[in-house]
């Protein structure tokens, strides 16, 4: 058999390989995102006028949207979504998230480009920013909040869920252009869930943020 041979068959065998592991990641999501959509629902909050504190976030696998929903329940706070049509569950959304982190880092600014709908975050003196890591940064969506909106002396707060690891390269851009826009303030709290199929649970990520990310403030 010729090397070309055995090279086409390394080739499929690869692409078999990737394609079992993002119909397992796939699956997984799909399977996180039904267990924890009725975890930590939101309590009804008091207009948003009066409240010295807000939750903007996006989230995916539901991962980061639970995080959000007890910070939000815990400050009296409202929670804004980032809604992002091109990231759906399922394998065309996972290959959307994979392709959109993997331009933001071969394009730096085009992390920001696209359009996204404004929020009116102007009487808010804490903003708390979630977002999962994807390909060690913060995901597109949140980059595209930070460029579109100003921070005038809020502080900051970023949070992140993410499975392995972050490349701090990443959280100081994003303070840079959060800083740029006005902030006083800029701080990054995180939870580490762990690789599938071995991540800690809800409860255990509730009480680290508990622990690390309230009881701190």
């Amino acid at each position: 058999m010729t090397f070309g041979y055995w090279l086409l068959a390394l080739l499929c065998l690869a692409l078999l390989i990737l394609s079992v592991v993002l119909t397992s990641v796939s699956v997984v999501e799909r399977t996180q995102a039904r267990s924890l959509a009725a975890l930590e629902p939101l309590i009804a909050q008091a207009d948003a006028a009066s409240a010295r504190s807000a939750v903007v976030y996006f989230s995916r696998s539901g991962n980061t949207a639970l995080a959000a929903r007890y910070l939000a329940n815990r400050l009296q706070a409202p929670a804004f979504r980032l809604q992002e049509q091109q990231y759906p569950l399922g394998l065309p959304g996972l290959a959307s998230a994979l392709k959109g982190a993997h331009v933001g880092k071969a394009v730096e600014q085009a992390l920001g480009q696209r359009s996204q709908q404004a929020l009116d975050i102007s009487g808010f003196d804490t903003l708390y920013l979630g977002s999962p890591i994807w390909l060690y940064s913060p995901a597109p969506p949140l980059w595209q909040f930070v460029d579109n909106h100003r921070f005038d002396g809020q502080r900051i707060v970023l949070f992140n869920t993410y499975n392995s690891h972050f490349d701090a390269r990443y959280i100081t851009e994003l303070r840079r252009r959060v800083m740029a826009r006005g902030a006083r303030s800029f701080e990054h709290v995180t939870v580490l869930r762990g690789r599938m199929p071995r991540q800690i649970g809800a409860p255990a990520m509730l009480a680290t943020i508990e622990e690390r990310w309230l009881e701190r403030d």
